[in-house]
C-alpha cells in the first residue's frame, strides 16, 4: 500500500487540509523523523553502506564465499587502495570481471 493510500485511508479529503501526503502523513504519524548522528549525513559514510548492503545482497545470491584470509569487503579504503596496488593489472581485471558480470545480471 502507498503513503498516499494509507492517507487516504484514514483521513478521506486530506487535500482540501494538507499541501502535500507528507505533511498529512505527518500529521498523522505515518512518517516520523529519525534522530541521527551528524557523522551518518556524510555521503561517503552513506554511499559506503549502501555498497556495502549492495555487495552483501550479492554475495547472499550468488553464493559467494571469500578466499581464506580475506575480510568481507568492510575493510578501509586505504588497505583497499594497498591492495589494488599489490595486485596490480591481475586483481584489476578480475574485480572489473565481476563488476560487468553483476551490471548485465541486474539488468
Amino acid at each position: 500500500m502507498s503513503l498516499r493510500d494509507e492517507v487516504d485511508k484514514l483521513l478521506p479529503g486530506w487535500e482540501s487540509w494538507y499541501p502535500s501526503v507528507f505533511d498529512a502523513a505527518v500529521d498523522l504519524g505515518l512518517l516520523r523523523a529519525r534522530v541521527c548522528s551528524p557523522g551518518s549525513l556524510m555521503l561517503s559514510q552513506r554511499h559506503a553502506s549502501v555498497y556495502s548492503e549492495a555487495l552483501q545482497a550479492f554475495r547472499e545470491q550468488w553464493s559467494v564465499v571469500e578466499p581464506e584470509g580475506q575480510e568481507s569487503g568492510n575493510e578501509p579504503r586505504d588497505t583497499a587502495r594497498e591492495r589494488d596496488e599489490t595486485h596490480g593489472d591481475d586483481f584489476n581485471s578480475d574485480k572489473s570481471r565481476v563488476l560487468s558480470l553483476v551490471s548485465r545480471k541486474s539488468r
